[in-house]
């Protein structure tokens, strides 16, 4: 069997909408690395003083919050996943930064944020998005735990606009991803109450961070 498709198998398993299982530990892990790329890029595009408040939604393998914690000194982070799996392998990743309280690691859904609104300076979301939906509700309860003049950023791989791969694509539809051009993002996060957006793609890649700011009202 060929390591793509014993990769696959491992996808499959795991299931990437919400990872459970060995299967979906493996698969965590490997996403965390074949996804640093993107991340890096992404939160380099933040302009941070190290005292902000930070929530991860869909913190995965707990990789994000890593390299996040590393920009954040006095400030605190917090990452949400609906997936037991990752919760647990987000604590295990940051496991220093979990006992010491700086980060804190627990189960909720992006539909259903469990904090008080303007609870956070930085909201992001790792490649994670395509599962949400056209949902424009989602996005609302997002922008509500967001603090005035903060900002939201979804960061992913692909991009409806970008030339992908068959694999790709036959991904996208095996799974039902959705993946907005960058045009529709924008009106997806002006609908939700962003009265302020920016789209940034990576020249020479498919990826994209779309940023979305909550002005004072």
């Amino acid at each position: 069997m060929s390591t793509e498709k014993n990769e696959m198998s491992v996808t499959e398993l795991g299931n990437p909408a919400k990872p459970h299982g060995k299967a979906g530990e493996e698969m965590l892990r490997r996403m965390g690395e074949s996804h640093s790329g993107v991340t890096e890029w992404a939160l380099n595009t933040l302009e941070l003083n190290g005292s902000e408040r930070v929530l991860d939604i869909g913190c995965g393998g707990g990789d994000a919050l890593k390299k996040m914690s590393a920009r954040i000194s006095s400030g605190r982070l917090t990452g949400v996943d609906y997936s037991e799996v990752s919760v647990e392998l987000s604590r295990q990743r940051n496991i220093q930064d979990v006992n010491t309280g700086k980060m804190n690691i627990i189960k909720a859904s992006a539909e259903a944020l469990p904090f008080p609104d303007n609870s956070f300076d930085v909201i992001y979301t790792v490649e994670s998005f395509y599962f949400w939906g056209r949902n424009a509700d989602t996005l609302r309860e997002v922008r509500r735990v967001l603090a005035e003049n903060g900002v939201f950023i979804i960061v992913a791989d692909i991009h409806g606009d970008a030339e992908l791969s068959d694999d790709a694509i036959n991904n996208i539809r095996k799974y039902d991803l959705f993946n907005p051009a960058p045009s529709e993002l924008r009106a997806l996060l002006m609908e939700a109450g962003f009265a302020d957006t920016e789209i940034l793609l990576k020249n020479g890649t498919s990826w994209i961070c779309a940023k979305a700011y909550k002005s004072v009202e």
